[in-house]
């Protein structure tokens, strides 16, 4: 029998073998989506400014939506499932994803943004950081199950980096696959990447937006109260995100045979509207209209307006994320709630930002560490539980499909007690 020291000194040479292996690939992974979501983000931001300045460009939506139909008709058919590709490789590793993946999304993304669609950068940068970590998999000679965790690495290292958020990124790589359960397998890969990612969109000189709950009650049980009422308004919102936009998309292809046809006649609704409306708030990013919402009450019908155009982009198939409309849908609705509930708009608004996340893609773990990296603890307490109340009544539908439900979110794991 070997004695006590044997065993930690074999311990310790396997965690030193399993650090020799994944520092260098989980770091290089980081680089390779921070690279890209820097990239990213240095093009959506010229997009939206020229898109601004030349609002004539928004008429052309519909040539951009055929002209993106085409590329993924003719170029991108084996990537064009996106983000559910990637948990789909995760949950069944099969072949090495296309390292066009890459080149196709940010185009895609780009031309989404320039001529007036709603869409956001998540999935862009989710896209990009798995289909280069996935490169890695060969020169590095991976196995199938050790390609799963460098697959996750890539995804917490291009949420990380897109956002400005590294635990919640490497959370994310965690958590996104399942409902019900967290990847710890992956754990080191996930932090190591992540935090690559965020420090190389840093190096880059590329800056983030800076959100500020500007104030904070303190904690009483009234307002934690409030807080859960809150989360669970924000879930059922998030649902209901999730519902429609693929609903469109299901009437898109059950009514419109040819794929480069679907986002052509959705860029015409949603041109239409704009002119219609004679504003650009609902489109692109929106980011001057989340700021907005951590300030004094405004336009409660915005959340509402910013859902249906996201909607109607994504599900006609624009390319494009969906987290960063959630977060405009959360915090302009959290400022509505302000109107009803007796918390300040400000804390309701980073409520909303992050809980509608968490209900519509649930993770409620990596939402709440996103409210304290972004916001500060005090803010973060009202808002991890507002994610979780989200996470509970947004159901089992999410926007991954391809996510899976490993525990049910209304059982109790028996078996664990």
């Amino acid at each position: 029998m070997p004695d006590a020291r044997s065993l930690a000194s074999s311990e310790s040479i396997r965690i030193l073998k399993y650090l020799l292996r994944w520092l260098p690939v989980a770091a290089l992974a980081g680089v390779l989506g921070g690279t890209a979501s820097a990239v990213l983000l240095v093009s959506l931001n010229w997009a939206t400014v020229t898109r601004e300045a030349h609002q004539w460009l928004i008429l052309l939506l519909p040539v951009a939506g055929l002209l993106v139909g085409l590329m993924y008709r003719y170029l991108g058919t084996a990537v064009e499932a996106g983000n559910n590709l990637i948990l789909d490789e995760v949950h069944e590793p099969k072949r090495t994803i296309p390292i066009r993946m890459t080149p196709l999304i940010l185009i895609g993304t780009f031309m989404t943004h320039l001529f007036g669609g709603s869409a956001g950068r998540e999935g862009t940068a989710i896209q990009t950081g798995a289909s280069l970590a996935d490169q890695l998999a060969r020169p590095f000679r991976m196995s199938p199950p050790e390609r799963r965790v460098l697959l996750m690495a890539g995804i917490s290292a291009g949420f990380a980096s897109v956002f400005g958020t590294p635990l919640a990124g490497a959370v994310f790589g965690l958590e996104v696959l399942s409902i019900g359960t967290v990847g710890y397998g992956a754990l080191i890969p996930c932090f190591i990447a992540a935090f690559a990612g965020d420090l190389t969109t840093h190096a880059l000189g590329v800056q983030h937006t800076l959100y500020q709950v500007h104030d904070v009650p303190i904690l009483r049980a009234s307002g934690l109260v409030w807080a859960a009422l809150a989360g669970a308004v924000f879930g059922l919102v998030a649902r209901a995100f999730a519902r429609l936009t693929h609903s469109i998309g299901a009437l898109f292809k059950q009514h419109v045979a040819w794929p480069p046809l679907r986002p052509f006649l959705g860029g015409i609704i949603v041109a239409a509207a704009v002119f219609a409306m004679r504003t650009t708030r609902y489109i692109g990013l929106g980011i001057p209209t989340i700021l907005a919402a951590f300030g004094p009450r405004h336009s409660p019908q915005d959340w509402l307006l910013k859902l249906l155009f996201t909607a109607i982009t994504l599900g006609a198939g624009f390319k494009g994320g969906e987290v960063t409309p959630l977060f405009f849908i959360g915090a302009t609705l959290g400022n509505a709630l302000a109107y009803l509930l007796p918390l300040p708009p400000s804390l309701l608004a980073g409520m909303g930002f992050v809980a509608i996340f968490a209900g519509a893609a649930n993770t409620p773990i990596a939402s709440s560490l996103m409210a304290i990296e972004l916001f500060g603890a005090e803010a973060g307490a009202y808002a991890a539980l507002a994610c979780v109340f989200s996470y509970l009544f947004s159901g089992h539908a999410g926007i991954y499909t391809s996510q899976r439900v490993s525990q049910h979110k209304y059982d109790t794991p028996v078996d664990e007690l």
